[in-house]
């Protein structure tokens, strides 16, 4: 526009310009301003499918850093891993500290039955788990019997002191639900299926007969005097368990695969009486700082405006965290380099949200909202990437009635291979957890989920023993870095400011009254006891 008014007032002082030349300028511009547009596109097409990062991004993060769990040195690592990276890239980066956290790092874990036969076992401590002496401990094992009442279950309590607890629920089958529908006959079907609800509904029956929960369980049972809990939170896939917290205090909690755990959680059935021996060696290492890792290219018309991309940097620590949020961080990456390559002066600063401590309740994001409100008060819009390696198949408008308009322009340039896949749900309703848009979304920020295909993500790699590299799909991921990098720059250059009117909420027909818009929550900046 700056260019059409400065050859308007030219031409007004030479009393030249006519209606047609007024037309043509305007048809130049134009012309000029869709081919420049059609050029940005085209070369951040080229170089993410041309000079693709992703792989060595994927390697260096995964394979060399590994899990990034909260309070953990390789957490720390990572971050200046990225910010080595962004400064390669000539994009400025800084970490944002929020909070503490307790300090831990993983050592080896080694178990050994040791009787009636000798066979190392497969396992691993869960999170923040206490380590044991060099030389270990031994012991028999034992389980959580069916009780009438708690005063059954205090009475067993008094049996457990110096054995080894299975604290998980038994599964009788560890082949996933898609292997039995494929292979087995109806009744055998049936059967697995009643098998698996039945023992579901007694497993948690129990607990409330016990007048204990899930969170709670373990603490009881290391106040009896067990010397370790054994537990397997089988994941419904082949091998795969989820990995979370400990929640003891002073006792190793060790995660088993399931194969293992059964098998000894038949043995102590039968009446075999089976010994264990574990060497835990983790350390703690008091209180650590919590952050998030931040990266920015200055916006050069309207700086005081934001685009950002979002991303949650931690993981769960049972294996490498390569599809939660691996994917979602190189994506973010990815995308911030090709930007700064073919677009390095971006009319709205982007900003790239590796956020910290997701995994504990959103509170990296949730703290950097708290903490840069200008900057919340000026986002254009916010990205966010998270479940996954699959190709992006769904954006929401989150509940902003004008979503549909300019989201739609943002997606218009790209390409259809990509697009085609992509289901839209405008003005839709605003997401009040799961991933760190939602920290946005409750402060009334157009943030969007970009949430991809499974890729038996929920029973296979979520929070789990098999999220690994050799699970992520290159070609998926890449074309969703060419989404994010071009919804990015489309909304950088947006001439208008992206509407946050929010919809009329519906009613909910249980309540009977209209819905309520999320509500910020704050973060948690200081450690809990059993976490």
């Amino acid at each position: 526009m700056r260019i059409i008014k400065k050859d308007f007032i030219l031409c007004k002082k030479q009393k030249t310009l006519t209606m047609k030349k007024l037309i043509l300028i305007l048809c130049i511009f134009t012309s000029f301003s869709a081919e420049s547009q059609d050029d940005i596109v085209k070369k951040i097409i080229d170089e993410a499918t041309n000079n693709s990062q992703l792989e060595v991004l994927a390697h260096e993060l995964l394979d060399v850093i590994g899990p990034r769990l909260t309070g953990t040195p390789q957490k720390k690592q990572a971050a200046d891993w990225a910010i080595n990276k962004y400064n390669s890239w000539g994009v400025n980066a800084e970490l944002h500290e929020f909070g503490e956290w307790t300090g831990w790092e993983r050592g080896i874990t080694h178990v050994d039955m040791v009787s009636p036969r000798i066979r190392t076992l497969s396992g691993r401590q869960l999170a923040y788990s206490p380590s044991t002496s060099k030389e270990g401990i031994t012991g028999e094992i034992v389980f959580i019997p069916e009780v009438e009442n708690k005063e059954d279950f205090t009475s067993w309590l008094e049996t457990i002191k110096g054995k080894f607890v299975l604290s998980s629920m038994y599964q009788s089958s560890g082949r996933p639900d898609y292997n039995w529908e494929e292979f087995a006959t109806e009744e055998s079907l049936q059967k697995i299926r009643e098998e698996r609800r039945d023992a579901s509904r007694k497993w948690y029956a129990n607990f409330s007969k016990m007048g204990v929960n899930r969170r709670s369980i373990n603490s009881v049972l290391e106040d009896a005097g067990a010397i370790g809990l054994l537990s397997s939170n089988w994941a419904g896939g082949f091998g795969a368990n989820r990995v979370f917290s400990a929640g003891t205090k002073n006792i190793p909690n060790i995660d088993l695969d399931l194969e293992d755990y059964t098998m000894l959680y038949r043995m102590v059935k039968s009446g075999v009486n089976p010994k264990i021996k574990v060497v835990s060696t983790s350390k703690d290492l008091g209180v650590v700082p919590t952050f998030n890792t931040l990266a920015m290219i200055k916006g050069t018309e309207k700086p005081e405006e934001y685009v950002i991309l979002s991303a949650h940097f931690d993981s769960w620590d049972g294996a490498t965290g390569a599809t939660d949020n691996g994917t979602g961080t190189i994506v973010m990456m990815e995308a911030m380099r090709i930007l700064k390559t073919v677009y390095p002066n971006p009319k709205r600063t982007i900003l790239v949200g590796l956020w910290g401590f997701e995994e504990g309740g959103l509170n990296g994001s949730r703290a950097f909202v708290e903490d840069f409100p200008d900057i919340v008060k000026n986002t254009q819009a916010l990205f966010n990437q998270d479940n996954g390696t699959g190709r992006v198949i769904n954006i929401g408008g989150q509940g902003f009635l004008n979503s549909y308009e300019y989201v739609s322009r943002w997606l218009y340039p790209v390409p259809n291979e990509i697009k085609k896949h992509i289901e839209t749900d405008f003005p839709g309703m605003p997401g009040g957890g799961g991933s760190d848009y939602a920290s946005f979304v409750a402060l009334g920020v157009p943030a969007f989920s970009l949430r991809s295909l499974d890729w038996a993500y929920g029973n296979y790699t979520w929070h789990t023993n098999k999220d690994t590299y050799d699970k992520i799909v290159f070609d998926d991921v890449r074309s969703n870095v060419i989404l994010t990098a071009i919804l990015t720059y489309m909304a950088s250059e947006d001439k208008e400011k992206a509407s946050r009117e929010k919809r009329v909420m519906p009613v909910n027909p249980r309540t009977g009254k209209e819905a309520s818009w999320p509500r910020k929550r704050s973060p948690r900046r200081k450690p809990i006891d059993n976490q």
